[in-house]
């Protein structure tokens, strides 16, 4: 599949607003398409303009469905923003987004992808017009992948740094992902002794049946079906924060004999 069907094909509401403006100038430089001549149809032919400018509804009366195109366009914008967040590209972090594409997408689309990716990179992204336009348009479960897939990235070379971390922070706020999600999927990626109680989001001293109903309630909120409009390949990521979720809560099992 050549990347500009490809392209075309899987991406929706993310061809407008600021993420469009973004993925057209990336696009520049990799859609076959453009070498004929017809530089910037592609986009054109989604996007809705006025007196010249791109425009997007702020306030959309019904949320649209999240294509899987939509959410890897939106995921490759602020992978690139985690990336320079300590000021530096390292190779392990390059090497764990390819990897992750290959798992997900397959030698070919992760091909297209990463060419579209380290386009993307060599912008500076406005990040909160950005976050703004996921919002409105993404639904609730899958920002959260979206911020599982970004811890992954920083932690890809063994440390999380400050910067990077409080770069996530900032994005978990624009997306309107709560402090309480936020930390929950943050302790997948740490060790310390109260990381399975922060994933199910509890504390250390939750009853028995209060770890029972958090563990209830966060299996649910993170159920690989909860994404599946997604598609196969960005439930295996969900499938991940499932099973973290399961690992929680044997773990407290365990230390509480129950």
């Amino acid at each position: 599949m050549s990347f500009s069907k490809w392209i075309g094909a899987s991406i929706g509401w993310s061809f407008g607003g600021p993420i469009g403006a973004i993925i057209g100038l990336a696009l520049g430089s990799v859609v076959d398409a453009m070498a004929d001549g017809n530089g910037g149809s592609l986009l054109g032919d989604r996007q809705t303009k006025t007196q010249g400018r791109t425009t997007y509804r702020t306030q959309p009366r019904q949320r649209p469905q999240t294509q899987s195109g939509d959410f890897e366009v939106s995921l490759l914008i602020l992978a690139s923003v985690i990336i320079k967040a300590d000021g530096k590209q390292d190779q392990k972090e390059l090497d764990f987004v390819r990897q992750q594409f290959l798992n997900m997408y397959g030698k070919e689309r992760a091909n297209q992808a990463f060419k579209l990716f380290k386009n993307i990179s060599k912008q500076s992204v406005s990040l909160r017009p950005v976050c703004l336009q996921i919002r409105q348009m993404m639904d609730h479960p899958s920002r959260l992948q979206l911020m599982h897939f970004l811890f992954g990235i920083a932690k890809a070379d063994g440390v999380v740094t400050e910067d990077e971390v409080k770069q996530i922070y900032t994005i978990a706020g624009y997306l309107s992902i709560s402090s309480r999600d936020y930390e929950s999927i943050k302790a997948m990626f740490y060790n310390s002794s109260d990381n399975a109680y922060k994933v199910l989001e509890i504390t250390k001293s939750a009853t028995v049946d209060e770890i029972k109903k958090a563990y209830r309630k966060m299996a649910k909120k993170y159920h690989p079906d909860k994404v599946i409009h997604l598609g196969k390949e960005h439930q295996k990521g969900a499938e991940e924060k499932f099973r973290q979720v399961q690992a929680a809560y044997e773990q407290i099992q365990k230390e509480r004999g129950f």
